[in-house]
């Protein structure tokens, strides 16, 4: 049942086959079919996906790799077990220079960058006017006189021009600050066993790299390499920064491990949904404020104070008060819960929506995240979900579903 449920397309908004129909003749009948991977953007890694027989999909107008020839279920055991390499290249990669980086950043973002020691990143969200989240970003504030942010894929046209509009505005009243769009790949490490397979390829020592800090180092040889330590799993993992050009020997080097697999955005979404993150456009958008996300402590003390943070005069009085809606974690048995499935009270009443939604391979249940009005929003209250029209128990459960193991230190 739970293969059968990722091989009938379950995990959430999972990118189509790299092809498309265009163009219908007067009968109403197909004229041709085109491929679209002419048009979409590949990473430097894309012949080497292809290669190693992965299954190519269009995603935020790149052609990514779903899976490989492994199961789904399997690539996604095998990362909470062992490690995979997950190309990230899509991801829009930043550095930002001059005296007034962080305040320029800082006018952005809800984040305290200030306050991070050097070389330390943080989670943060660009919000807009109104309070609605433009995307989220890790922002790293590095040792070599600049930030390094990394945000989505999906928002990079947005987030680029975001801050370049912004940049001009900074320039104009005189303040020191450039940006430089990033050219390097991106590929995550992630698994229990990452630190054992790049410590072979790293003089540094990982046991001194905590959870969300930055080093720039050699990799196996690779000069110009930056390792931070995060990821979108849940597990222990990395992201490692690299000239495109020596990407794919970086990654044939991990691969020689007999501990590391390739994986795709099929697993990359299941592993994220168990551990409780957002994907930015089904979980978070413009329509969200970081109260309702559950994402208040993403908001440094303080930017509350300050209240200098773009959508700070609508954010900010949430805290205090309740929104009316807010994001949970769903468990639930029976047929898959899949992303707009209604989120219905005991009584029968539609009370919010999935905006994510899979079986767990750890769990062996349903999980999903969504909104539901704020009064259902305490844990353990029983609610239902509708599926195919029927109403199927559940409840409001805590996240992560499956526990995170993020290295703290020893």
């Amino acid at each position: 049942m739970l293969a059968r449920a990722f091989a009938n397309g379950l995990c959430n908004r999972l990118p189509r086959e790299a092809t498309r129909t265009v163009g219908l003749g007067a009968t109403g009948r197909q004229d041709r079919q085109v491929s679209t991977e002419v048009a979409l953007k590949k990473t430097p890694l894309y012949d080497f996906h292809r290669a190693q027989g992965g299954k190519m999909v269009e995603f935020a107008g790149w052609s990514m790799p779903v899976q490989y020839k492994d199961s789904h279920i399997n690539s996604h055991m095998h990362t909470r077990q062992h490690c995979s390499i997950f190309d990230v290249s899509h991801m829009l990669q930043t550095k930002v220079f001059g005296r007034d980086r962080v305040k320029f950043v800082e006018s952005l973002i809800v984040g305290d960058i200030a306050e991070l020691k050097d070389n330390q990143g943080t989670l943060s969200l660009f919000t807009n006017t109104k309070g609605g989240i433009m995307d989220d970003l890790i922002v790293t504030k590095t040792d070599q006189g600049y930030l390094y942010v990394v945000s989505n894929a999906g928002c990079a046209d947005k987030d680029s021009a975001h801050m370049q509009a912004r940049l001009q505005e900074f320039k104009a009243a005189g303040h020191d600050v450039d940006l430089e769009f990033m050219d390097e790949s991106l590929i995550a490490l992630q698994g229990p066993s990452m630190a054992q397979v790049l410590q072979k390829g790293v003089g540094d020592d990982l046991r001194n790299l905590t959870f969300m800090t930055s080093v720039l180092t050699p990799v196996f040889g690779i000069r110009g390499c930056r390792i931070t330590r995060c990821g979108y799993t849940g597990e222990d993992g990395v992201e490692i920064s690299v000239p495109s050009g020596d990407v794919v020997s970086l990654t044939e080097k991990l691969l020689a491990d007999s501990e590391v697999k390739l994986a795709g955005l099929g697993a990359r979404d299941s592993l994220r949904l168990e551990a409780g993150l957002c994907l930015y456009g089904n979980d978070i958008d413009e329509t969200t404020t970081p109260v309702e996300a559950s994402l208040v402590w993403t908001i440094g003390k303080r930017r509350r104070q300050a209240q200098d943070f773009p959508g700070a005069d609508i954010i900010v009085p949430q805290i205090k008060a309740k929104t009316q809606r807010k994001r949970v974690g769903v468990i639930s048995t029976g047929p898959p819960v899949r992303q707009h499935t209604p989120i219905l009270s005991s009584d029968g009443r539609v009370i919010g929506e999935v905006t994510s939604g899979c079986p767990s391979p750890c769990l062996k249940q349903n999980v999903a995240m969504g909104y539901v009005e704020a009064g259902f929003s305490k844990v353990g209250t029983s609610i239902q979900v509708e599926v195919r029209k029927k109403a199927v128990p559940a409840v409001v459960s805590k996240m992560p579903f499956v526990p995170t193991k993020y290295y703290m230190g020893q």
